[in-house]
């Protein structure tokens, strides 16, 4: 009976744990529950329902203000509602939000995708955030021809609950006017170890937001000046435009599975600040290509390392998508800024409206020379013949 009671007591204590783990799990990468939007609400889908208000108006999201779910095709006035994937999204009105409650790791990165179409405000816009950090992204600017983008925002976990919130900022006549949202997905971002030979962190751009498998269009990388908090790890967005990050799937990219295709001239500058020893030589290198998208040449990037400026244009080769290009300087001080941006202003052949232009991939700052093997920098080579040897020495 002893034996019965405290088995018992041990299962009690091993369900309890069960719960509490499963209560508090930490979020997977992919989408949020209900991302899509396409889990019906409690009386069904309705074209003309709106929904304002009450936690469960829109399955696994809580809304504040005038929130509708709009069906793909749906009219407002003369205007068809652009609905970016499946068959809904949700529209938020003026002063409307959204919000989601999610676990998550405290003090891990993490990134944020998400689809959005405008509709009928004059100056659209989006807030999201995750209290206590925020930031609104222009939805003017319409970088694809299908009415419609996808965007990343990076933050931080100050806690292991945090709350996904998208409202709209603006204040229209017409209280339904307003961004339309989809797709909501999530992603740990790890900011990977700088090489022993490169001082760019994560060069290759292997590492950046969560893209859908199902969506071509890329994910836009809006204006971010703050490195510990990037989508992109390792870069910041000086400017006010966003670049785009692509994967293999999608576009050509140079190499690996992932790249940065620049947009709107220099107003979409990617940048980094690397680790150099002051007057020290050093070699910037990166592959330069085209993404397959139909973008409209000529291409080329303005590259930078320190003082030193590179006008590149990307000369089309039949065997290859990409090429590699070079520049030598002269480090000044502890740290060296590396930055890219597009010399035109790229649109599509096929549409002649959605933005594009060159691809940058593999980029890498080395000291020039740090390659060779030897003493003092010289590097050695013995060439034995029979009894005798030679040595060359490479300066």
């Amino acid at each position: 009976m002893v034996l019965n009671s405290r088995k018992c007591r041990w299962a009690s204590v091993f369900l309890l744990f069960l719960a509490c783990s499963s209560a508090a799990a930490v979020v997977e990468d992919g989408s949020l529950v209900n991302g899509d939007f396409e889990t019906p609400p409690s009386g069904g889908f309705s074209s003309d329902a709106g929904f304002s208000g009450g936690p469960t108006a829109i399955p696994s999201w809580e809304t504040n203000g005038t929130v509708e779910l709009v069906e793909s095709g749906q009219k407002q006035g003369g205007m068809i509602l652009i609905v970016p994937q499946g068959a809904h999204a949700a529209r938020l009105g003026n002063d409307a939000e959204i919000s989601q409650q999610i676990t998550v790791e405290k003090g891990a990165l993490y990134s944020i995708t998400f689809s959005a179409a405008r509709t009928c405000a004059q100056l659209e816009s989006l807030n999201v955030s995750v209290p206590p950090a925020s930031q609104t992204i222009d939805l003017q600017t319409l970088y694809s021809v299908q009415g419609w983008d996808s965007y990343a925002w990076a933050f931080q976990a100050e806690r292991e609950e945090a709350r996904v919130v998208f409202r709209n900022p603006g204040m229209e006549d017409d209280p339904t006017c307003g961004p339309i949202i989809d797709d909501v997905a999530i992603k740990k971002l790890f900011v990977p170890d700088k090489p022993k030979d490169n001082a760019v962190v994560n060069g290759d751009f292997e590492e950046g937001p969560w893209i859908f498998r199902n969506e071509s269009l890329g994910v836009l990388l809006p204006t971010n000046l703050d490195e510990d908090t990037s989508s992109l790890p390792g870069w910041i967005v000086e400017s006010n435009r966003a670049v785009r990050f692509i994967d293999s799937t999608h576009y050509s990219v140079p190499g690996g599975k992932r790249a940065i295709e620049l947009l709107s001239g220099k107003e979409g500058i990617i940048s980094q600040m690397v680790e150099t020893k002051p007057n020290k030589p050093y070699r910037l290198t990166f592959s330069l290509g085209h993404a397959g998208d139909a973008c409209k040449q000529p291409l080329a990037v303005m590259a930078f390392a320190g003082d030193q400026a590179q006008n590149v244009h990307y000369t089309p080769n039949s065997n290859s998508t990409f090429q590699k290009e070079d520049l030598n300087f002269t480090a000044k001080a502890e740290r060296t800024r590396v930055a890219f941006y597009s010399v035109y202003y790229n649109t599509r052949t096929d549409d002649m409206s959605s933005l594009c232009g060159p691809v940058v991939d593999d980029v890498r700052v080395e000291q020039s020379g740090s390659s060779r093997v030897g003493l003092g920098g010289l590097g050695l080579i013995f060439v034995f013949l029979g009894y005798q040897f030679m040595v060359l020495v490479l300066v």
